[in-house]
């Protein structure tokens, strides 16, 4: 049986453990509320960029840009893992990297892939038992859209000289604090629009079809994929915000059990 002395260690041992994790919780509540309405207002943006290319691009050929479009037999595929660089916040990053390996052994048996990895912790996890294509992971010391679209124009460059037939994204898009949501999106080639019958959206192009596909195209990957980022983003603050707060919880109640 611990003595009064053991006891009495413990008891300020934990104290000082709750220090720590009830600030790492106000810390990442503080940079949540940032995150949170970086994407807040992005999201209507991009989602409508993006429905607009979809529908654009049911009515290209492949001198217009159409390349991007073209569904190709599926032998390569690169995997985007969106992770966080730090840990400390719950199953996160344990969540991406079981489904991708999901994914590859279930989509793509037999299939040649590869991961392009944006966070330190995803890329440590997956770099033992998959090929890393790419580490990106500095891109969260300065998460703007130009360092992103860096990243993109690789990805485009890759699709169009055939490294690549296919290019998925996998990462926790935010909800609430509480709520992260696992998702799946196929940036490259770009999914053709859901139909509902015959409907179809006809445009009047001003200027040339060309002009508008050649400038749009690339700016809305780039910005799908600073989307989902930014989305990681807050969904890893979210996510580490609850996760210390429920260590803090524990830790008060072995306190008083002491």
């Amino acid at each position: 049986m611990a003595n009064l002395k053991e006891i009495r260690n413990r008891i300020s041992s934990i104290g000082s453990t709750m220090q720590i994790t009830s600030a790492m919780k106000m810390v990442s509540a503080a940079k949540l509320k940032k995150a949170q309405n970086a994407i807040v207002q992005m999201r209507p943006y991009a989602n409508k960029l993006t429905e607009l290319l979809q529908n654009l691009s049911a009515t290209l050929e492949p001198e217009d840009g159409g390349a991007f479009t073209q569904q190709k037999e599926v032998q390569k595929v690169l995997i985007v893992a969106i992770t966080s660089n730090r840990g400390l916040c719950g199953g996160f990053n344990a969540a991406i990297t079981k489904q991708i390996k999901t994914i590859i052994e279930s989509r793509y048996a037999g299939k040649d892939v590869s991961i392009m990895s944006i966070g330190k912790k995803g890329n440590d996890l997956l770099a033992k038992t998959h090929k890393i294509y790419a580490n990106h992971s500095a891109v969260y010391d300065d998460l703007t859209f130009d360092n992103v679209a860096m990243i993109a124009e690789d990805l485009m460059e890759q699709f169009l000289n055939g490294s690549f037939d296919r290019i998925e994204l996998v990462y926790n898009k935010f909800k609430n604090a509480a709520t992260q949501i696992l998702t799946e999106e196929q940036l490259l080639p770009i999914v053709p629009p859901q139909r509902e019958g015959n409907l179809t959206v006809d445009y009047i192009f001003e200027p040339s079809k060309n002009e508008i596909v050649k400038g749009l195209i690339p700016k809305s990957i780039k910005t799908q994929l600073y989307k989902a980022i930014r989305d990681s983003f807050a969904a890893e603050h979210g996510a580490r915000m609850t996760a210390m707060h429920k260590a803090t919880d524990n830790a008060k109640e072995i306190r008083d059990e002491l």
